[in-house]
């Protein structure tokens, strides 16, 4: 009797420490475990198509995460996406000339915003805006500009 009991409460510990690693595996699938208590500061960035960005995405520079996009917005204006950014603040000396793309990750084609640093000795600032940047990489636009191309060459 004693033996039977004293499985059970290794099963049931057993069970607690795989529910609470699966509870962990889900945080950080979706991006909700990595919460920046710090201090930030928001820039933008405009894109002609972010593709399947979405807020709490990993802002990047050197493969280094160094903030999170915070909202998503539109310009009715000139048609284009608004992408905020918090970045932490101490990656406080990026250039003004900065460029920025967004970019996949992975085989679940999870997209994040890569930063290249430019030249400038002027550095973004709270509220700043990225200038240049590089949309999302369209996967069908990709392919039916082959399916174009390959038409082209046949008509010959």
């Amino acid at each position: 009797m004693k033996l039977a009991k004293q499985t059970e409460v290794l099963v049931g510990v057993f069970m607690a420490i795989g529910l609470l690693a699966l509870f962990f595996l889900a945080m950080k699938v979706s991006n909700l475990g990595t919460i920046n208590t710090g201090d930030s500061y928001r820039i933008l960035a405009r894109f002609d198509n972010i593709g399947s960005l979405k807020a709490k995405a990993p802002v990047t520079m050197a493969g280094v995460e160094i903030g999170r996009v915070v909202e998503i917005g539109f310009d009715k204006e000139r048609f284009q996406a608004i992408v905020g950014m918090d970045v932490y603040a101490n990656y406080d000396q990026i250039p003004e000339d900065t460029y920025a793309k967004i970019l996949t990750a992975g085989l679940l084609g999870e997209q994040y915003i890569g930063l290249d640093p430019g030249g400038s000795d002027e550095v973004l600032k709270d509220g700043g805006e990225i200038e240049i940047t590089q949309s999302a990489l369209v996967l069908e636009e990709v392919i039916g500009q082959f399916i174009f191309s390959k038409a082209q060459e046949g008509d010959k």
